[in-house]
């Protein structure tokens, strides 16, 4: 293989391959053959037992004709890959080039290097990261096909979703300045998205008295309180209570 060879996927949103230039993902054998390729994707680095194939592509359900219709699929797959990119019968392993870019992939890494970004307080530094995160895991994943291992993904990439749009609130509060704006937007996008999730309440409640608004910080801890006791039965964390209390005693003079 070249040494310039590389590969560009991305399973969220419109569904595109791209390896070493050539456009690949109209030839992938239907529906199935779209359903298998991510599943190799997302699991490359490792060769995948054909029963576990089976059940990404046809579930619990799999009959004997899916075992025929199996190795149609990876004869089509090494059709079009190349068969240096399809390894092995009984278990199978794709192997794309070292400068291959997964949008999956980057979104874990932004929400991981957003979190590390911000947990050091550099600010500045999570934003970019916040952004991959956020942006990918908020198009659809492999629109048009269902399995369970899809739903458990789709499961993981809300949650990374969430943790993109908290960086960028954390990120602006602590920016502070104009920053403070997008802070209280993205805090309050997070609520309603995630409304037991406190992290969102508690960076509203900070950005709006950075921003001379403690009234309805104090405001948006009450909708907070009243939500957990009526809905879980708990009250706010400590870490909530501790900023509800910084911002009566400011209120109080």
């Amino acid at each position: 293989m070249s040494g310039s060879s590389e590969a560009r996927i991305q399973l969220c949103g419109r569904y595109a391959v791209v390896i070493d230039g050539s456009r690949f993902e109209d030839r992938l054998p239907g529906r199935r053959g779209r359903l298998l390729f991510a599943h190799l994707v997302l699991n490359r680095g490792r060769p995948l037992p054909r029963e576990e194939l089976l059940m990404a592509g046809w579930g619990a359900d799999a009959s004997a004709e899916a075992g025929n219709a199996l190795s149609v699929l990876l004869s089509k797959l090494r059709h079009g890959l190349g068969p240096d990119r399809l390894r092995g019968r009984a278990e199978i392993e794709l192997l794309l080039p070292p400068a291959t870019f997964v949008d999956v992939e980057a979104a874990l890494e932004g929400a991981h290097r957003a979190e590390s970004r911000i947990a050091e307080g550099q600010w500045a530094q999570a934003w970019g990261p916040a952004g991959i995160a956020y942006h990918v895991a908020t198009r659809p994943f492999l629109t048009g096909l269902e399995a369970p291992w899809i739903d458990r993904w789709r499961r993981r990439l809300e949650e990374v979703r969430l943790r993109g749009l908290e960086c960028f609130a954390a990120a602006g509060l602590g920016l502070g300045g104009p920053a403070l704006a997008q802070a209280e937007e993205r805090a309050r996008m997070l609520t309603e998205l995630a409304p037991y999730r406190e992290s969102g309440h508690r960076i509203l409640m900070e950005a709006l008295a950075e921003r001379g608004n403690v009234a309805e910080a104090l405001r948006a801890y009450e909708r907070l309180r009243v939500l957990l006791r009526e809905e879980l039965g708990v009250a706010p964390s400590p870490a909530v209570q501790a900023v509800h209390r910084r911002l009566l005693q400011s209120a109080g003079g």
